[in-house]
């Protein structure tokens, strides 16, 4: 089973993917100033190594805070607004109705972490206001920003990440033990196994790293062509490269215009189909696969059989980086070497031409993934599609770019309906649909934009959101005759019945929608939902056997489809019934394979729906404590990602006042707040495996 990011307290701090050469005294301030300071700036000019920095620092330092050290990768976020966002999705914590700066102060009020934010330079105005909000709000949080700029936000620590120490700096320093070159030999070493540096090549090294302004970026870049160069070659062409651009002595090259003419030289150094792949890979947002990189780049001078050993190429010369994954391997660029290519491609008048196709494919890819929801590979398919979310971001930004796209921003994000609404990006996924609707006007790719809006207000807990969306669905379906969006606008509004408990309403509108499905191929978002809900109508009306019938029907068609999210709803439901009819241990045992199944799929309000089941549960069978445990996780839960749904409110507030009386008021609300304690994670092992939660680390000392 997949753990959803973030639902733990231990971080999501990611792995160093090369040894840290170097830096000591650098280490050792940053990490002084975070003992004594709550926000430290790690600040430098690009390439000068400040991210690898703070990662190492976030990793020396992780012991010393038990709720974790979370990282933010801000450098692909374009959109301002979206900061807290980010935040809010690396902390696991899903996607809310409520404003996120709320959230998370709350969810971090008690609780001793680190947030590391990681290249704010080109969101400094809202990173700055949202680290002076928490930090004002939340007194265990520490926080390490890496940015071009400093924040400027009052009690900010900034230490400035300069170049290396060059060979010669310290009198005393064996130019061996030269941290520049040490680093230079670790990188050449990767490169050519056998390299050392010893006193044939020492003075030609401690050159090399002085010509390279001792900049980590440019060193690296510099080992790699050890491949292919002498040292000597290699420094004769760095040489004649920096007196060509410069036209003045060396020592007149200012540290950013060295880097760019390291970058320029080892672009250079690349053959014509590894340049021109690079530019045009730097049009993704955040890392890629193969196969995107086939679709998107290939073509007009790039063979498609040839992208694969120009991959590997930019990889063995240190362009790309390459992260091996369970299902494929990812290729990223970093953001100074990225911001190179998309230089070129501007140069090349490629810009916009290729931003079509990086479009086209995460278009093709949206509509894909909703064509397959329903069958076995759905997992697999929800996985996918959540490491694209910053490409589809920035597909959606295309579009909204010309009147033109829209509708294809439209389709796209409409497609993505199960990642938005049954997936737990609830928040993201409104944002972006909202921008879209906007700037849409009236069609058919709107109407479905529409019905997959009020889908996503519905799972938020926004009722009258979502109602909105739907008539307004239905309204222009009827205008530009969209039979498919009237009947979807229909079961829309018997969900949003539903939840408010209007049980007649809900009855009447997923029976139209229902049967106007009859016969249609078609099982998600539209039938078998709307089945289930229509059985949840029949549950709470008394008529338990018939709803378990429905439902027994859906769960067979579910196993044999291999779909797995519609099948935990009808779980969920089922153990309804089984509890209602006194079959209580057939419920628990259904109501927690919902949970397990929730839980993969990161639907945050299907789990808190199959907790308060649970807590119910437990309180048939004469647990009282372990009730009120869940009782909190399930309030507290819900204070964060949504509103309670008036469908079980009336369940809730019985199981409370059961609780109280079997424990007494000062037991149950001790225990209660306990399980208000919990994070997502600890609350479904809780509830499922009978783990208790791990001591908070609130009181601990950094």
């Amino acid at each position: 089973m997949v753990s959803p990011t973030g639902w733990s307290h231990d971080g999501n701090l990611p792995m160093e993917l090369t040894g840290f050469v170097g830096r000591t005294r650098l280490l050792a301030t940053i990490t002084r100033h975070l003992t004594e300071q709550r926000l430290v700036t790690v600040t430098g000019i690009g390439g000068v190594g400040k991210s690898r920095t703070a990662l190492r620092v976030a990793h020396e330092v992780r012991s010393c805070f038990p709720d974790g050290v979370w990282y933010v990768d801000l450098s692909r976020l374009q959109d301002a607004g979206m900061v807290p966002q980010a935040v809010v999705s690396a902390l696991g914590l899903g996607d809310t109705h409520r404003p996120e700066l709320d959230v998370l102060a709350e969810w971090a009020a008690d609780r001793r972490l680190l947030l590391v934010l990681d290249a704010c330079e080109h969101l400094v105005a809202e990173c700055a206001r949202l680290v002076e909000e928490l930090l004002s709000r939340c007194s265990g949080l520490r926080v390490l920003v890496t940015s071009r700029q400093s924040l400027g936000v009052p009690g900010e620590h900034t230490v400035p990440v300069p170049p290396m120490a060059l060979p010669g700096d310290d009198p005393e320093e064996s130019p061996y033990d030269n941290e520049s070159v040490r680093l230079f030999a670790e990188r050449a070493r990767a490169v050519v196994p056998d390299f050392t540096v010893d006193e044939s090549n020492i003075e030609i090294v401690c050159d090399l790293c002085r010509r390279l302004d001792g900049i980590p970026l440019a060193i690296e870049l510099a080992a790699v062509r050890l491949r292919t160069l002498s040292l000597r070659q290699m420094l004769s062409l760095l040489t004649d490269r920096f007196s060509l651009l410069t036209g003045a002595s060396r020592t007149a090259l200012p540290r950013h215009r060295t880097l760019r003419a390291a970058i320029g030289w080892s672009h250079e150094l690349c053959e014509p189909g590894e340049r021109l792949l690079w530019a045009r890979a730097s049009i993704f947002a955040g890392d890629f696969d193969l196969e995107a990189a086939r679709r998107v780049c290939a073509g007009d001078g790039l063979p498609e059989e040839r992208i694969v050993d120009l991959l590997t190429g930019l990889v063995e010369k240190s362009i790309l980086l390459c992260t091996p994954g369970a299902a494929t391997v990812r290729y990223r660029l970093i953001d100074t070497l990225r911001e190179y290519g998309l230089e070129w491609l501007r140069e090349l008048g490629e810009i916009d031409r290729i931003r079509a196709r990086h479009r086209d494919h995460f278009l093709w890819l949206a509509e894909r993934a909703e064509e397959a929801w329903s069958g076995p590979q759905q997992l697999d398919w929800f996985l996918r599609v959540r490491r694209e979310r910053d490409n589809f971001r920035s597909a959606l930004d295309f579009c909204l770019s010309d009147p033109a796209e829209v509708p294809a921003g439209l389709r796209m994000m409409s497609s993505l309906w199960f990642l938005w609404a049954a997936c737990g990006f609830t928040r993201e996924g409104r944002t972006l649909l909202e921008r879209a609707i906007a700037a849409a006007k009236p069609s058919k790719e709107r109407c479905k934009a529409l019905w997959v809006l009020s889908y996503v207000r519905s799972a938020q807990g926004d009722i009258h959101g979502a109602i909105e969306a739907a008539e307004e669905c239905e309204r222009q379906a009827l205008l530009v005759g969209d039979h498919h969006a009237i009947i979807l606008a229909a079961k829309m509004l018997g969900t949003a019945a539903l939840l408010q408990n209007n049980l007649p309403q809900a009855q009447a509108y997923l029976g139209v929608a229902i049967e106007l499905y009859q016969g249609g191929r078609e099982l998600n978002p539209g039938l078998l939902p709307a089945i289930v809900e229509q059985a949840l109508v029949l549950h709470h009306q008394g008529s338990h056997a018939d709803a378990e019938e429905l439902l027994e029907d859906c769960r067979q068609l579910c196993e044999e489809r291999g779909e797995k999210w519609l099948l935990s709803h009808a779980l969920w439901a089922i153990a309804l019934t089984q509890r209602a009819t006194g079959r209580i241990a057939e419920a628990v045992t259904n109501a927690k394979e919902s949970m397990r199944i929730k839980r993969v799929m990161h639907d945050v309000f299907g789990v808190l729906m199959a907790m308060g089941t649970l807590a119910a549960l437990a309180v048939d069978q004469g647990d009282a404590e372990r009730a009120a445990m869940l009782l909190g996780a399930t309030e507290a839960n819900w204070r964060r990602y949504g509103s309670v749904p008036r469908l079980v409110v009336d369940d809730r507030e019985r199981c409370v006042k059961e609780c109280q009386k079997a424990l007494g008021e000062e037991v149950f609300r001790r225990t209660f707040d306990a399980g208000a304690r919990m994070t997502v994670e600890e609350a479904i092992a809780f509830a499922v495996h009978d783990i208790p939660p791990r001591p908070t680390g609130r009181h601990a000392r950094v």
